[in-house]
């Protein structure tokens, strides 16, 4: 079920096994999950159910997106500053600024988008535009909408089940995170990571070290080119293994502020040690579900997270105020 040394390596769990699984396997693997949620806040899902298609297609699609000239690129970018939709180019951002630390421009570019459709019965506003505005879709590849789609649809079904699998893990009832996922600010971002071969400016990293900012993150690494490294509670940095077909996962900010830090959002960055090293670095590419709760979610500790007479450690918030603060702190 579980294969993990921390220090050495991510722990994997085998999703299948737990939601398929008599109620003695269910309740050993959340336990170990609960386990690895508060040693390292990072783990590798396999036997996810996601079709391989479907990943696929989402891969290829981004990929040819990033090898477009930029000038076609820049087309997919939002004329709103600020916006979190569509292209982001090259050391447009820097993760670690939302740290409080002033480093140079990450060497990434990225695509996102948000949530599908925006839900009904709600009243617009600037918070409200900012996450459910209209996606901004790329002309090239032409059926680069439709497999986007598919994936993202495929990311919110697995999402639901892993919040199932935490929610076991914290005792709670298994639909408890429903409710705060009814409507959704979930985002999908193709990350690429150009290959570098020159001088890097002091502390330049292809994504400076940060932690991510909602409920949990689901991402798609490259088959064949590493670079993620998690940092370790004793400070040093763990490299994540190369692995195809399985997903990394990590909790977020707003999964740890419900725990009251019970469990932890890890720092984790991509490292440029290569190219510091003067070695080339090769190109890489990821896709990151960032599942994030509603946006007028109250976000505060859980009850069963407190001990006796223990307070919560942070102050409720709604969860769209969290996610724009930090977001606009990274651009």
């Amino acid at each position: 079920m579980l294969t993990t040394t921390h220090e050495s390596e991510l722990p994997t769990i085998d999703l299948a096994a737990f939601l398929t699984g008599t109620k003695s396997d269910r309740r050993y693997i959340a336990d170990q999950v609960d386990e690895i949620c508060r040693s390292i806040g990072f783990l590798i899902i396999r036997q996810h159910g996601v079709p391989t298609e479907t990943s696929e297609a989402a891969w290829s699609s981004a990929r040819a997106f990033f090898d477009l000239p930029i000038e076609k690129k820049l087309a997919a970018k939002s004329a709103v500053p600020g916006c979190p939709r569509g292209y982001f180019p090259v050391e447009e951002e820097a993760l670690a600024r939302t740290r409080g630390i002033d480093t140079p421009p990450d060497l990434k570019e990225a695509y996102s988008s948000g949530p599908l459709q925006a839900p009904a019965g709600h009243a617009a506003s600037e918070a409200f535009e900012f996450f459910y505005g209209e996606n901004i879709w790329p002309v090239e590849p032409g059926n680069f909408r439709e497999n986007w789609e598919n994936y993202y649809l495929a990311m919110e079904r697995l999402g639901a089940q892993i919040m199932q699998l935490l929610a076991s893990a914290l005792h709670l009832d298994d639909e408890y995170f429903v409710d705060f996922h009814t409507h959704h600010l979930s985002a999908l971002r193709a990350l690429n990571y150009p290959s570098t071969s020159g001088p890097l400016l002091p502390e330049q990293q292809r994504a400076g070290a940060h932690s991510d900012y909602g409920s949990v993150t689901i991402l798609k690494p490259d088959p064949l080119v590493g670079g993620l490294e998690v940092q370790l509670p004793s400070g040093k940095w763990l490299s994540a293994p190369v692995i195809s077909d399985a997903f990394i996962v990590n909790v977020g900010d707003l999964l740890a502020r419900w725990t009251n830090d019970r469990w932890i959002s890890t720092l984790h960055r991509v490292s440029s040690a290569a190219g510091r090293a003067g070695e080339t670095t090769r190109r890489r590419q990821s896709i990151a579900y960032f599942m994030n709760p509603n946006y007028d979610a109250k976000i505060s500790a859980i009850a069963t997270c407190l001990g006796e007479n223990e307070a919560a450690k942070y102050s409720p918030v709604l969860a769209g105020e969290h996610l724009i603060r930090q977001f606009r702190a990274a651009t």
